[in-house]
């Protein structure tokens, strides 16, 4: 395959191309002269009135300026409307990307208020759109429960936008305004409509602020869908309109978070046929849980606090997990399923698992602005004690479910047994106890963490080049022996056991699974360098996996690399050039001339290179070209692994065929 088409596989990594990962910058002697000689008075006090805060710092309120950012203005603006249909009114969204990449968000709810804003003296729909801190949601009398809390969401996306249109109806009347770069442009205009309610906004991004204003249909669909799931009986629609044929994609999921689990386990095999559901309330809070058990050996676990994904947990999720491991161990001991000294440990009882814990509540407290943790500790209470009594309850009624679960735990346990015994012999003693290190590892003489990086390269053959070739002061170069084991088909202690893994965990020095430190890491760049080719790329997916399915931190941290080596070489007037793709060799061609005089050699193996090439293409900081791996969708993320490494063959044959066409300069 050609070194684009390779990463087809996982889409949802992104993968970041440069040179130099260390980015050599010019370092002086001299320290930084900090004194500020210009006179500091009351004119170098800057007030930045309106909007002008947004634009002069956009990260600090949707993140980042990428394209990250920019889908984040749309979710905003749902979000709105989904706190609409939170409180009952909204039961229909439609998200439109028109010609020109403009966003049309249309809801049937009540409206933005219109009336004149007893602070302000202007319009309500204009203070929602042009202040900062105004909103509805802070005393809970106009919504009970809503994902936004501070008021910002609306009139940053009219700040970030080069325009923005505003139509709200409220039964009677159809009141319409207009923003450039959050300015009041057009003044509210009235005319009468029917008896339909809602709110439209349309907007286009400002390109002086965003780094690209093109949406991506996917990422977009990802989110809405899920924002479906999560609110039962809620109608999304998405439609792309930029091409000549539109796209539309309509998402309505009547049984909410059970349908969200089946979704998830679409490619999985459950042990149990029907999703256990649960729900839940206490004073103005709420809690659902949905759950299915599969054959996999790893966990899924997505938890929300008022429709916000709060990827690193919080007290919902402790609350869900020590109910679930209690509930586990009580029923086993009570049926003797369990012997008296016998016990499950929350990875055991997790072990297959696909589950999503939805809480609504009035008041919800995030860990940090990014919302990505639930802080509020009533909320492990609630769950706590909801899932104990229903799940308990479940198992009476179905008690053969419940002993598939507890056998599918009980093999866990035992797995987890052999693992740790497996375990401690791939633990070294000290991270400077070089007796310990595998022996085909070649390790630097760098100490420090963040200046070193190893490289995992396919055979002994592209081993000893890059031994030759690499600098040992911080360049440490591990040869694997073939392909190693698919880890999403097999538990841990038989993981362990695979020479090839184990020599990657010695080596590494920073456990693996739940015993994972990456602050132990001896190596803060992992590079996969692999052949380009079919085989090359399989091995990259094995490494790929296993570090996903146990040692997640290093994708999370931004750890793990992937070299990029030349595809080909052309050679004119003995002067010698690399390209890396296969539009490169065509560019550089048409500068050259492509007569007699140029030869082109294509590199199908690392081994085919000498040290000294190896060196300057593919390891040389200065020059080479490497891929960041990171994790943009975990839930697109796990159901690609498990599509693809796992032991469904039918999935994968249809994803083959469908994919099939965008595969280049395919080796056979």
């Amino acid at each position: 395959m050609c070194a684009d088409a390779r990463f087809v596989l996982f889409p949802q990594f992104l993968e970041r191309k440069f040179n130099d990962m260390s980015e050599e910058i010019e370092i002086k002697d001299e320290v930084l002269d900090l004194k500020v000689t210009d006179k500091y008075d009351e004119n170098q006090i800057q007030v930045l009135e309106g909007l002008e805060a947004v634009r002069k710092r956009p990260g600090m309120y949707i993140g980042s300026t990428s394209a990250r950012g920019l889908h984040h203005l749309v979710y905003e603006i749902v979000d709105n409307s989904i706190d609409e249909a939170l409180a009952g009114y909204c039961t229909h969204i439609e998200v439109t990307i028109e010609k020109g990449d403009i966003i049309r968000v249309a809801d049937n709810g009540r409206g933005i208020p219109c009336g004149i804003h007893p602070q302000m003296g202007i319009p309500t729909l204009e203070v929602v759109l042009t202040v900062l801190h105004a909103g509805g949601k802070f005393d809970g009398s106009g919504y009970k429960v809503s994902g936004g809390l501070h008021g910002v969401g609306s009139s940053v996306v009219n700040a970030l936008s080069d325009w923005l249109e505003a139509e709200v109806r409220d039964g009677h009347t159809k009141h319409y305004m207009r923003f450039e770069r959050g300015v009041t442009t057009v003044k509210m205009r009235d005319t009468p409509c029917e008896s339909e309610t809602g709110t439209t906004i349309r907007f286009h991004a400002d390109p002086e602020i965003f780094e690209t204003t093109i949406y991506e249909y996917d990422v977009l669909e990802k989110r809405l869908r899920e924002q479906a799931f999560l609110n039962a009986g809620l109608k999304i629609t998405l439609r792309d309109e930029r091409d000549d044929e539109p796209v539309e994609e309509v998402m309505h999921y009547e049984g909410g978070i059970r349908q969200f689990v089946e979704h998830l386990n679409r490619t999985k095999t459950p042990l149990h046929e029907n999703v256990i559901y649960m729900e839940g309330s206490r004073d103005t809070s709420m809690a659902e849980v949905a759950m299915q058990y599969t054959d996999s050996y790893s966990e899924l676990m997505l938890s929300f606090a008022n429709n916000i994904n709060t990827t690193e947990g919080g007290t919902h999720e402790t609350g869900f997990k020590a109910a679930l491991t209690r509930v586990l161990n009580d029923y086993g001991k009570k049926y003797k399923l369990l012997k008296d000294d016998e016990s499950f440990k929350g990875e055991d009882a997790r072990e297959g698992l696909t589950a999503i814990i939805s809480v609504k509540l009035q008041e919800a407290q995030f860990e940090g602005q990014t919302k990505t943790k639930l802080g509020n500790s009533e909320m492990r209470a609630l769950v706590d004690a909801m899932v104990s009594e229903k799940l308990m309850t479940f198992f009476e009624e179905n008690p053969q479910v419940a002993r598939t679960i507890i056998e599918k735990a009980q093999t866990a346990a035992r797995a987890r047994e052999a693992a740790k015994k497996a375990r401690e012999m791939t633990r070294r003693k000290s991270a400077l106890d070089s007796a310990s290190l595998p022996g085909k590892l070649a390790d630097c003489t760098e100490r420090d963490p963040s200046k070193c990086e190893i490289f995992i390269v396919e055979g002994d053959s592209a081993g000893g080049s890059a031994k030759n070739g690499r600098d040992r002061n911080f360049q440490a170069i591990l040869p694997l022996r073939g392909k190693i084991l698919n880890v999403e088909k097999t538990r841990l202690d038989k993981i362990l056991a695979n020479a090839e893994i184990k020599a990657m965990i010695t080596a590494f020095g920073a456990g693996v699974g739940d015993d994972f430190n990456p602050e132990k890491l001896r190596y803060h760049r992992i590079v996969c360098m692999t052949d380009a080719d079919v085989d090359g790329s399989h091995i990259r997916i094995l490494l790929l996996t296993f570090f996903y399915r146990y040692m997640r931190p290093l994708i999370d941290g931004g750890y793990v690399y992937v070299a990029q080596p030349p595809l080909f070489k052309i050679v004119k007037n003995k002067k010698e050039h690399y390209v890396y793709s296969d539009e490169e060799l065509a560019a550089y061609l048409d500068e050259i001339g492509r007569g007699n005089d140029v030869t082109v050699q294509r590199y199908k193996g690392l081994g085919e290179m000498s040290a000294e090439q190896l060196w300057e293409t593919t390891m040389d900081p200065s020059r080479r070209i490497m891929k960041r791996v990171k994790l943009e969708d975990a839930v697109s993320a796990d159901a690609m692994f498990n599509l693809l490494m796992g032991d469904k063959v039918e999935p994968r044959r249809e994803f083959i065929t469908e994919n099939a066409n965008l595969v280049e300069n395919l080796d056979i």
